[in-house]
């Protein structure tokens, strides 16, 4: 584990608190964060890299984001790329994709109707796709290991 890279990636907000709920899962890896979070300091020790806040509204920002995004896992190269959602999340999916790393996303607990927009299109990029809610698991994913919260 220790030679593992991870790039944990998150929103501001829920998806930044349940992001790191998961700190335990890769202790001992050197890990990246990147967030929207204002004022977000390090996480164990891990450095934390701000992007733009961005949505599927604001189309300017959005692809500020997604390059920020994409030139930081270029330059970090990850092994792992993590992520609770929302934007920056799908970002850091598709740049893993492009640098071989596995890749995780984990639906916030907060969608138990359905997958978020995101997610359904992390769903055809991401190496594994999990949801919170165990009724919305189908064949093929997303994926029920539990919930975070």
């Amino acid at each position: 584990m220790k030679n593992l890279k991870v790039a944990a990636v998150a929103s501001a907000g829920g998806h930044w608190v349940q992001l790191l709920r998961l700190t335990p899962a890769w202790e001992g890896a050197r890990v990246f964060y990147i967030t929207t979070a204002e004022g977000a300091q390090s996480v164990d020790g891990g450095p934390v890299l701000r992007v733009a806040d961005a949505n599927r509204w604001d189309k300017l920002k959005l692809v500020k984001m997604f390059l920020q995004v994409l030139v930081i896992v270029l330059r970090e190269r990850p092994d792992v790329v993590i992520t609770t959602g929302a934007a920056p999340g799908l970002a850091a999916i598709a740049a893993g994709r492009l640098v071989g790393a596995r890749t995780v996303w984990i639906d916030s607990i907060a969608n138990s109707e359905e997958l978020s927009g995101s997610g359904k299109l992390a769903r055809r990029i991401s190496s594994l796709c999990l949801t919170q809610w165990e009724h919305l698991a189908e064949p093929g994913g997303p994926s029920h290991w539990g919930g975070v919260l």
